[in-house]
């Protein structure tokens, strides 16, 4: 049978995928998770469209859509990431990027995490959340633009030689998540609208400084 878009996203959200099934009565958690992502996004979203006029564009609603999609895409990712035990698809993916790195420094460090996978699976994990709890919600958008730009440049050069893969798809990634930051793309439909217009850090505050900064 041929899947599609319409049934992954049902099967993601009733707890169905492989990657839930093989979680227990824990995959619950991650259905819970994708309920408040995906409905906290919307309701977001709708709230900015309906009490503010400015955001009723078709460049509001695009970034936002491109950055919601954005956000299924991390949370999907997190799924294989689970910590304890460790996960093996974590596990064969980041040997990959010791085996086919384009650099042997970079291959160096890489086996270093390799070495303390125990350590570093959970902190990508939590990572990946925050990446696209970030995204659903429209909140720190250029901070996490940024960051994540930089993470998938991690893998086009810890995966650049490896033949299963076509690096540019970490290029265009990469790219999206620059431009998302480069837009402040949470101020389209998104948390960080709200609270520039309404803050809730006093504006000339360090907290509210660096929110400025990060949104």
């Amino acid at each position: 049978m041929r899947d599609n878009s319409i049934h992954s996203f049902y099967q993601v959200m009733t707890g169905q995928i492989h990657d839930q099934l093989a979680l227990g009565s824990f995959r619950w958690f991650t259905v819970a998770m994708a309920w408040i992502m995906f409905f906290g996004g919307l309701a977001i979203a709708y709230y900015n469209w309906s009490k503010y006029p400015e955001q009723r564009t078709a460049h509001h609603l695009f970034v936002f859509l491109m950055r919601f999609l954005s956000a299924g895409m991390w949370y999907l990712g997190t799924l294989w990431k689970l910590p304890w035990p460790v996960a093996h698809g974590f596990k064969d993916w980041l040997t990959n990027t010791v085996t086919y790195s384009s650099f042997q420094w970079h291959a160096d460090i890489m086996q270093i995490f390799l070495n303390n996978i125990a350590i570093v699976q959970p902190l990508i994990y939590l990572l990946e959340v925050f990446f696209a709890a970030s995204l659903a919600f429209g909140f720190a958008i250029r901070l996490t633009g940024v960051v994540a730009a930089l993470f998938i440049f991690n893998l086009l050069i810890g995966l650049y030689n490896d033949p299963t893969e076509w690096v540019w798809t970490y290029v265009g990634i990469m790219c999206a998540h620059g431009m998302f930051a480069a837009d402040g793309a949470g101020r389209s439909l998104g948390l960080d609208h709200l609270l520039r217009r309404k803050p809730i850090f006093a504006p000339d505050s360090k907290i509210g400084r660096l929110y400025t900064l990060v949104s």
